[in-house]
């Protein structure tokens, strides 16, 4: 069975900092280009942040560029996400996505997690 999880969600009082993880048990995550997305209440799902399994070179989107940190650790098997200066609009649940870069069919969703961020 394969499963990506992703502790670290939660309310946080601007300016805060949280850090997800996107764990990976089953397949080798350094193999897979990795995004996260979020939804808020109302809004299109937003792949705000990218990292690729070929160079490990990084995208973020513009509303998030700056304050947060996409990165890897293949040793553990493990995508990092480190999101500083939260802002409210950074309300949203959370997730990951491992996509194998060869197989478009070969793909696998964290179970997402609610970010609350209060003024």
């Amino acid at each position: 069975e394969v499963q990506l999880v992703e502790p670290g969600g939660g309310l946080v009082q601007t300016v805060g900092s949280l850090r997800f993880s996107c764990a990976a048990s089953g397949l080798t995550l350094c193999d897979y280009f990795i995004r996260w997305l979020r939804q808020a209440p109302g809004m299109k799902r937003e792949v705000f942040s990218c990292i690729s399994s070929s160079d490990g070179s990084t995208f973020y989107a513009d509303s998030v560029k700056g304050r947060f940190t996409i990165s890897r650790d293949n040793a553990k098997n493990t995508v990092y996400l480190q999101m500083n200066n939260l802002k409210p609009e950074d309300t949203a649940v959370y997730s990951c996505n491992a996509q194998n870069p060869l197989i478009a069919t070969k793909y696998y969703w964290g179970q997402g997690t609610q970010v609350t961020v209060s003024s």
